[in-house]
């Protein structure tokens, strides 16, 4: 999703779908926290606290999940079965996988581009780990912390251009993602990993969130502060660290970026059959990307929510409203559009998009059933769009190496039907 040369996108004047004051304009985030927090302030709501009993595993997968992905699969029922085969058949899931660590992973850089190694090993710890975890297969457990175990104890930075940062923040959830998951099982070095998580990632997170390489405000599309955001919360979970888990938190509620709920979804709409929907930040951009930030976001709520922190709720389902806006453009349906303007590079230079993007609908990522099983089981809302997404676009998801051999095949972990079907 690299877009060095291309502006991001931001809300402009306030329309009266929007809720909450414009905040956007020709900001530039020069003065880092300060700012962000005056910026944050201007509709801040009630911050979550952090857990006093954190619970564990307790990142994308609670101990639920896994015992119904157990029960289901050895009786062969639908729809977890399905997606066991596609889990089984990936080569990725194999318990010979081979880990191929690095001292320095880099993005960006041409020659040096190595770190298509770090999200296949990403992607092979957690289908090994999933394998274990439904079949007691311990051979599986071994290989996912071969893989853990070897870039603990060997990745020592991320660099290269700006998309180093989308590292960070990608491979950054999902490699806690599969700590939290394996930290009881014997072989695994988790204060190893809970040191690379927090020397090597962290501070990429936490400093992007703070000043976004000192441009403005406005330049950075969603999905890069969402993954980074992601980043911290897997990591304070991995980790108990009340502090890291705060600051992802309010940044999702209210932080000044593009990632925050508000800028992510400015303006809200009533269809013509009466469903609540939300414009996304990158629809004018194309809908790869759009598609993407329902994974990004999603992982963001499934994790607090396994903390007992309701975001998926939050703002009046705000997030909801975009993943049924999403849905349904996908699904070949119209959606209204307002223009959306921001300001890009350090100088904030004006920018527009006055219509939705069709620039890759119909796009197919493995991020919708995890959505659909937790607003429509969990919270018992008709989410139409949604699930006619997952169910007649999407179907059985598999994970990475099921999508194709680039990144965007790997932004995400996959497997919805398997772990999250109610």
């Amino acid at each position: 999703m690299s877009r060095n040369h291309l502006p991001p996108l931001a809300p402009g004047t306030a329309q009266p779908q929007r809720t909450g004051p414009s905040r956007r304009g020709v900001l530039r985030l020069a003065g880092g926290l300060t700012l962000a927090a005056a910026l944050g302030a201007a509709s801040a709501r009630p911050v979550a606290a952090s857990p006093t009993v954190w619970n564990h595993p307790g990142g994308i997968h609670h101990p639920g999940d896994i015992n119904r992905a157990k029960v289901k699969v050895a009786a062969y029922a639908e729809p977890w079965y399905s997606g066991w085969q596609l889990l089984t058949a990936n080569a990725h899931s194999a318990s010979t996988w081979t880990a191929n660590p690095q001292s320095v992973v880099y993005r960006g850089t041409g020659t040096s581009n190595n770190y298509t190694i770090l999200y296949n090993d990403v992607a092979a710890a957690y289908q090994n780990t999933l394998r274990w975890l439904i079949t007691g297969d311990t051979a599986h457990a071994a290989c996912a912390a071969a893989i853990c175990n070897a870039w603990s104890s060997t990745l020592t930075s991320i660099q290269g251009s700006t998309d180093a940062i989308l590292v960070a923040g990608l491979q950054g959830w999902q490699f806690a993602n599969v700590g939290e998951l394996l930290r009881d099982y014997s072989g695994f070095d988790l204060e190893a990993f809970q040191q690379m998580m927090l020397n090597v990632f962290y501070p990429i997170n936490h400093g992007f969130l703070r000043d976004h390489n000192f441009t403005c405000i406005t330049h950075y599309w969603a999905n890069w502060d969402l993954c980074n955001i992601a980043s911290i919360l897997a990591t304070s979970i991995l980790c108990e660290d009340g502090d890291k888990f705060d600051e992802a938190v309010t940044y999702f509620q209210s932080g000044a970026g593009n990632g925050a709920v508000e800028h992510a979804i400015p303006y809200l709409y009533t269809d013509d059959d009466g469903y609540a929907l939300g414009q996304w930040q990158e629809s004018g951009r194309d809908q790869p990307h759009s598609v993407m930030g329902m994974g990004q976001m999603g992982v963001i709520c499934e994790m607090a929510y396994n903390q007992g922190v309701d975001l998926y709720g939050y703002d009046d389902n705000r997030f909801f409203k975009a993943a049924q806006y999403v849905a349904k453009y996908n699904t070949g349906l119209d959606v209204p559009y307002t223009t959306y303007s921001w300001g890009s590079g350090t100088n904030c230079a004006y920018n527009e998009q006055t219509a939705i993007s069709s620039s890759g609908r119909g796009h197919v990522r493995p991020v919708w059933a995890m959505l659909h099983y937790h607003y429509n089981r969990i919270k018992h809302l008709d989410d139409k769009y949604i699930w006619s997404m997952s169910n007649d676009l999407v179907g059985i998801e598999g994970g990475g190496g099921d999508y194709g051999s680039t990144s965007g095949g790997y932004d995400q972990l996959g497997f919805g039907q398997l772990m999250y079907a109610k």
